[in-house]
């Protein structure tokens, strides 16, 4: 049987403001032609299929799509959700859809119960762990432990009691952050009192533990892995090669793990320099079409920086400025008031915000305003 193991769609997510609908849908439908290239049998999905629990008609619409190419393209789907997507919402119609070939595991109480598909060497047990929130799922499971490790070994005890009643091969799917693993900035934080992750160990027993939630690809054990989020989410992803892993399961249980990279619908980039350098050197010409994030260098911060940016980098969509060293550095409150006058106090709050001194016009028009400050604080008096 071959096992295509994707996870974190995220569909309706946005990227500093930009709707990624159509990416989405372009990478989404990228993984329907892998299904058909490749002879796919089952598509996984590992949480956090949509990017909130409630979403808009139009991400549930993209969904909907990638669902039904995926299907079209010869292969079922297994689905649980993550710590962005409803378990209740996700799993609302799934004994009507698993007739369809799209099984949908949501509920703790459904977490050992498994998808059998069949091949030539007999059954596969697909079981899918949701999201488990740790104080909500202790109280479901009746159990004592607490945090990610006390609900994730319940479920895995469960599982493998289960496992060994049947003479069948195994894959679970699970959507945790496993030590070991390299989180990102677009990582929704899952940690319980500083807590969030679990030891390895937990997943042992199945043939392969397809996990979600940490948005890059990686390679725990040669059984344990994540493949990450099928689009860069956060500008500490520009690095990542997204992937979705092809695993073939023989006779004896995992044979083979390949990677397959998928397409980029618009690569991100990070730049730095002075606002007139960026709008004019032929150097940048390449990142016109990048999702860009700007740090500008200016001793001055631009007026409309972004706006100015935009110009000639249309997909520019952060910008932070930085001026050079000793330029702008920011002082204590106490420090850079006692002892001084209130126009040195002005003096070193314009220079701090702006990374210039004032100039003799502008030095004209505060002092005349301390000075009436001054008038009117006399005459309150």
């Amino acid at each position: 049987m071959r096992v295509l193991h994707t996870s974190d769609w995220h569909i309706g997510r946005t990227f500093h403001g930009v709707d990624l609908l159509a990416d989405q849908d372009v990478v989404l439908g990228a993984i329907a032609d892998i299904v058909a290239e490749d002879g796919v049998d089952v598509v996984l999905v590992a949480g956090d299929v949509y990017d909130r629990a409630v979403p808009s008609a139009e991400a549930v619409r993209v969904a909907g799509r990638a669902f039904r190419r995926i299907r079209d393209a010869g292969a079922r789907l297994v689905v649980t959700p993550g710590n962005h997507d409803s378990a209740v919402r996700l799993g609302a119609f799934g004994e009507f859809t698993s007739g369809e070939g799209l099984y949908l595991r949501t509920t703790i109480d459904g977490l050992a119960e498994p998808v059998l598909l069949d091949d030539d060497h007999g059954s596969v047990a697909f079981y899918g762990i949701p999201y488990l929130e740790p104080d909500p799922a202790r109280h479901s499971m009746g159990i004592t432990e607490r945090g990610h490790a006390g609900v994730l070994g319940e479920a895995m005890r469960r599982i493998n009691a289960d496992r060994a009643t049947r003479d069948a091969r195994s894959v679970v799917l699970a959507h945790g952050f496993v030590t070991g693993g390299a989180g990102s900035d677009s990582e929704r934080p899952i940690g319980v009192g500083g807590v969030e992750q679990v030891g390895a160990a937990v997943f042992d027993g199945p043939d392969y533990v397809a996990l979600g939630h940490l948005h890059g690809p990686q390679t725990l054990s040669e059984r344990l892995r994540y493949c990450g989020s099928p689009l860069a989410y956060s500008f500490s992803e520009a690095s990542h090669r997204k992937s979705v892993w092809l695993v073939d399961l023989d006779a004896d249980g995992l044979a083979d793990v390949t990677r397959r990279e998928l397409p980029v619908p618009r690569p991100l980039a990070t730049v730095s320099g002075r606002l007139d350098d960026l709008l004019s050197a032929p150097a940048y010409d390449h990142l016109v079409e990048c999702y860009l994030s700007v740090t500008l260098t200016d001793p001055v911060r631009p007026i409309d920086g972004m706006r100015a940016l935009r110009e000639r980098f249309p997909y520019a969509v952060h910008l932070e400025w930085v001026p050079p060293e000793g330029k702008g550095d920011a002082l204590r409150y106490q420090d850079a008031v006692r002892g001084r006058s209130d126009a040195e106090i002005t003096d070193n709050f314009f220079t701090a915000c702006r990374g210039s001194e004032l100039s003799a016009s502008e030095r004209t028009v505060v002092d005349r305003a301390l000075a009436a400050a001054a008038r009117e604080e006399v005459g309150a008096e």
